[in-house]
């Protein structure tokens, strides 16, 4: 089977034939609570460990941490690299794939700016 005919069918499975499937995978892929949130702190310090990347995400468990890297590790959005092993540390850090999300979580985070100041206004 061809890469191509392999990730139709993937993609496929996702949308269940709805018509929005584009918007159907993406939210498959980052729509969890933290993954957007993950992937704005990648791209916002760059390569990051566990301990400086749950720094940055102050109200997240180390549990949905973790689960939430595995998550985007096994969608190919972020790398997850051994830096040293004694003492052991690993940093994590965003895929092209990733990094192609960019745009998208800086179009969220503009709108997020923007729906809050105007809640905040009324």
């Amino acid at each position: 089977m061809s890469r191509a005919t392999e990730e139709e069918e993937c993609v496929a499975s996702w949308c269940a034939d709805d018509d929005w499937c584009t918007v159907t995978c993406t939210a498959h892929l980052i729509g969890k609570k933290w993954h957007p949130v993950i992937v704005h702190r990648l791209l916002e310090h760059g390569p990051l460990g566990f301990n400086a990347l749950k720094d940055e995400i102050e109200s997240i468990s180390s549990t949905v941490l973790s689960n939430s890297l595995e998550n985007l590790e096994d969608n190919g959005l972020v790398n997850r690299a051994i830096v040293s092993e004694k003492p052991f540390r690993v940093e994590y850090s965003l895929t092209d794939q990733g990094a192609s999300l960019e745009p998208v979580i800086t179009a969220m985070d503009a709108w997020g700016a923007d729906y809050l100041q105007e809640r905040s206004c009324r």
